[in-house]
């Protein structure tokens, strides 16, 4: 099966259970290095970058820009030490955007009019060359960073574009942005997009994670809420995130009468855009029957299932990876219960509700949480199982939490629910959300080196 008319395939291997991956004859492009990528640290200087902390025996401490200097310095020299041969470029922007690069030439600076022509910021960052890696560049950078100064507005929407287009010019590559005002951010990249792209901001400061999470979902990235003690140890964090495939595209199958709850259609075929898959990523499905299907499902033995994985990996390699099964209908609803994977619907519950609350679908939110406290019960009478209890009750008490927070002013939620707009949610409401949606098993592993993703 091939979702590109011409193209030519082989079957790799036929694993049981009706795995099969092909592998396209042709390549998408030539060679790749996959050291060959960029790190571009996004940095806010402006004004509202002056957060500061109680210490304890101490009054007060800045925590910009010194903690966020601080903290760069200590990723340069881990990357230094991990990954001599890559690129590391530096942008930063406050009511202008500069660009350092590699920090051996001349810094390129945009300002006035250039902020609003998004082309003009797009072509500046892909023409902007990088041509050292870290081992030559590190003295001029760690320069650049001491001599960075608070002051002035906020242009991160600029800044960022200009750092997305200066990385998209490497597969793999990272953008982390560094900043105290972050939305508006989902024009910058689209699904498919090969640079992962997080954002760090400051407790105490507007997150307006609704938005940024959009972006981190786009990339495959993530968004940290920290403070003066976890900077460097977050930046580290963001830059161990490995893409194991990019444009990547997941379409779900199955018989005529079966649809996908919460997706935009109503259709017995999934089609779901995933973009960047990093390391130790878990998608979920849910699938149900139609009300007027449901007498002729009962009458079936089983239910076929077809997953299509489309994507790219790191050597830009196309491939493709068809999973059939088929599942036993059952109207026993104790066989049912004794059969259930508590760790994936403990993920697909944080997950699903993590995406409806950032889509403002609270009120569906809230309904699906009802529903899984009440299947958690039901589970735990028919099949007692003290582990996975607790295992799944840690996400039921997660979104316990959420759900009080949202639980406030119901009737204004009623509208904003109908009119289909974002629930505006505290930082640190946010910041469990977006917890959720990256929710996977507990107790995953990483994979071991050279293991083959997806």
């Amino acid at each position: 099966m091939s979702t590109d008319p011409g193209a030519k395939r082989t079957a790799r291997q036929n694993l049981p259970g009706r795995d099969i991956i092909y592998l396209s004859e042709d390549s998408d492009g030539d060679y790749i290095n996959l050291e060959d990528m960029l790190v571009v640290f996004c940095v806010d200087i402006s004004g509202s970058m002056s957060v500061t902390y109680e210490v304890p025996l101490t009054h007060t401490l800045p925590c910009c820009p010194f903690s966020v200097q601080d903290a760069l310095q200590r990723a340069l020299s881990s990357l230094l030490h991990s990954s001599p041969h890559r690129r590391v470029a530096l942008v930063t922007f406050n009511d202008e955007v500069t660009v350092y690069g590699d920090g051996t030439g001349a810094p390129l600076t945009l300002r006035d009019w250039s902020l609003v022509d998004f082309d003009h910021l797009k072509e500046q960052g892909k023409q902007y060359c990088t041509p050292h890696c870290i081992a030559e560049s590190i003295h001029p950078l760690n320069q650049k960073i001491k001599e960075m100064q608070e002051h002035g507005a906020t242009a991160l929407g600029p800044a960022a574009l200009v750092s997305i287009a200066m990385a998209s010019r490497y597969t793999g590559s990272k953008v982390t942005c560094t900043s105290s005002f972050t939305h508006s951010l989902t024009w910058l990249v689209k699904p498919g997009c090969l640079v992962i792209v997080s954002v760090l901001t400051f407790e105490g400061t507007d997150c307006r994670l609704a938005e940024v999470g959009r972006l981190a979902d786009y990339t495959g990235g993530r968004v940290n809420i920290v403070n003066i003690s976890s900077v460097s140890t977050e930046i580290q964090s963001v830059l161990a995130d490995s893409i194991m495939a990019t444009d990547v595209t997941a379409t779900l199958l199955s018989a005529e009468g079966v649809y996908f709850p919460y997706e935009d259609e109503v259709a017995h075929k999934l089609v779901r855009k995933l973009g960047n898959v990093t390391e130790g990523a878990e998608v979920t499905f849910q699938f149900a029957v139609k009300p007027e299907n449901v007498e002729t499902f009962q009458r079936k033995d089983r239910v076929p299932f077809q997953l299509q994985l489309d994507f790219k990996t790191r050597d830009m390699q196309r491939v493709t990876r068809i999973v059939t099964e088929q599942r036993r209908v059952t109207t026993s609803s104790w066989v049912w219960a004794g059969s259930l994977n508590m760790a994936v619907l403990g993920v697909h519950c944080a997950q699903l509700c993590a995406r409806l609350t950032m889509e403002g679908r609270v009120l569906e939110a809230q309904k699906q949480l009802k529903a899984q406290q009440d299947l958690l019960k039901d589970i735990s009478e028919q099949r007692p199982g003290p582990k996975e209890e607790s295992i799944y009750g840690n996400w039921i008490s997660t979104m316990s939490m959420i759900c009080e927070d949202l639980s406030v002013d119901s009737q204004v939620r009623e509208i904003k629910y109908n009119q289909r707009t974002q629930h505006d949610l505290s930082d640190e409401a946010a910041k469990v959300v977006y917890q959720m949606k990256r929710a996977r098993s507990v107790g995953t592993r990483r994979p071991k080196e050279g293991a083959q993703g997806l």
